[in-house]
């Protein structure tokens, strides 16, 4: 490089990291230089096409909308759906498109690959809405909790199966069908298992559990281990201590409860008997919140399409996730093709309505998304920051 002498070079004035390249001491500073990129994904990588379709799905059916997951171990995530749905018309659009008659793949395992290993067919017939799937890290024996939303002729339920899926061991269930919210919010006093279609569980280390109820009931309802009613809190409102459609629900190394309070885009925060703590504000549309090991409480919010992460305290640490679909233009509308067209438009781990997230031992998170039913993977980047990256539920460590 030559420069004219006597002009004064700009280069020069700002210092020679810019002509880094150029030759001399100078040509290592280009690989410290990070080019491109948009952190869509924060400090993961998203695997390609690591969900796939159904054995039984075609150009007409695909996966009904995405509820629910849990990482049993890094080769064993299990996940709920709402069964097989028609492809949509407006690819990612909230709607309730046409249901498969006699359809199945409510709950479905798949390996470290997506491919599915289990189809839990055999329980077809007491699910509609699989809302929410856990496995408690105090339980030895790895039951599957799942917590069923109802309609369609299902009840209201919370269910808890063996690991395996082969044996329902207990089930909490309404014994109405699903009302409408006019007629549940119509009852000041609901019993304890007349559930507001119910929403979420968090776990404690004596067995006992908490149950977000949740659309229209408006309550946390306490559980002994054996599902024996305990007590509760909660009222429609959105004062301290009061709901408007309860989402989500975790507890901390400290006993104290976080709520998701979707309605008032808010997390509230609790003692472990109710009392109010403290409110986090301007939360839009929280969903799913889950405490980890390192203490980070991390939010879902299904409309931002963005998982954040919160101190104990309410503080804003980091946030990542994006809407990424292409959204139109892809075919005449009904063309199932549309569908399989623009998927294949989708920003890598772009999100559409996020619900539910887990983490495995190996650190690897799961997100299911509503809208479209499909699940992502993201795996750690090399070198990850570990401030920014979702730890283990309490009762686990990385690579246990």
């Amino acid at each position: 490089m030559r420069m004219e002498t006597g002009v004064i070079s700009l280069f020069t004035a700002v210092g020679v990291v810019a002509l880094s390249g150029c030759g001399g001491e100078n040509e290592g500073d280009a690989a410290l230089v990070q080019k491109g990129g948009d952190e869509r994904t924060g400090e993961y990588n998203a695997v390609p096409g690591w969900w796939k379709p159904a054995p039984d799905h075609d150009e007409e059916w695909t996966w009904g909308q995405g509820g629910a997951i849990a990482a049993d171990t890094p080769d064993r995530i299990i996940v709920g759906l709402w069964g097989d749905r028609s492809h949509p018309s407006v690819f990612g659009a909230s709607v309730q498109t046409e249901e498969r008659p006699g359809g199945s793949n409510y709950v479905v395992v798949v390996d470290g690959d997506g491919n599915i290993t289990e189809r839990w067919s055999q329980w077809d017939s007491i699910f509609n809405r699989v809302h929410a799937i856990y496995i408690s890290p105090y339980d030895p024996e790895r039951h599957v909790w799942i917590v069923e939303r109802g309609g369609n002729g299902v009840h209201e339920q919370v269910l808890k199966f063996t690991n395996d899926g082969s044996e329902l061991v207990m089930q909490l269930r309404d014994p109405n069908p699903v009302q409408t919210r006019e007629e549940q919010r119509a009852n000041p006093n609901p019993g304890p298992l007349d559930f507001g279609q119910n929403a979420s569980l968090a776990f404690l280390p004596d067995g006992s559990f908490l149950l977000a109820d949740g659309y229209t009931n408006s309550r946390i309802i306490k559980f002994s281990a054996d599902g024996e009613y305990i007590m509760e809190w909660g009222e429609l409102g959105s004062g301290p201590g009061q709901f408007d459609l309860v989402h989500g629900v975790d507890v901390d190394r400290e006993g104290r409860v976080y709520v998701a309070d979707r309605g008032n885009s808010r997390v509230q925060v609790f003692t472990g008997n109710g009392e109010f703590i403290d409110e986090w504000p301007n939360i839009f549309f929280p969903v799913d919140v889950s405490v980890d090991v390192n203490d980070g409480v991390w939010v879902t919010s299904a409309v931002l399409n963005r998982i954040m992460k919160y101190s104990t305290n309410g503080e804003y640490q980091y946030g990542w996730g994006t809407y990424g679909f292409t959204g139109g233009g892809f075919g005449a509308e009904g063309d199932p093709e549309r569908w399989q067209t623009a998927e294949l438009t989708r920003a890598p781990g772009a999100m559409s309505r996020p619900h539910q997230i887990d983490v495995d031992q190996d650190g690897n998170v799961y997100v299911v998304n509503f809208d479209t039913g499909h699940v992502d993977k993201f795996v750690p980047k090399p070198n990850a920051d570990p401030s920014k990256l979702v730890g283990p539920s309490l009762g686990y460590s990385i690579n246990d």
